[in-house]
């Protein structure tokens, strides 16, 4: 059973919002997939990043119910 994502409301300049977003479209993905890949790069490359994490989230659509 996969854990349960978490939401945060994140506040940044629109400016910066745009280069995020021309990069996450560059990389097929979106903003919040963008900022999720950053962070957990950041984190592996401090080595912070915590043992329990687990693997980012799937892209594409979720599978059928």
């Amino acid at each position: 059973m996969a854990a349960e994502r978490k939401s945060v409301l994140l506040r940044m300049d629109p400016a910066v919002h745009e280069a995020l977003a021309r990069w996450a479209a560059d990389e097929l993905r979106s903003v919040n997939a963008q900022i999720e890949v950053l962070l957990r790069q950041a984190l592996r490359q401090a080595g912070r990043m915590p043992e329990r994490a687990g693997p980012p989230a799937r892209r594409g659509r979720p599978p059928a119910a």
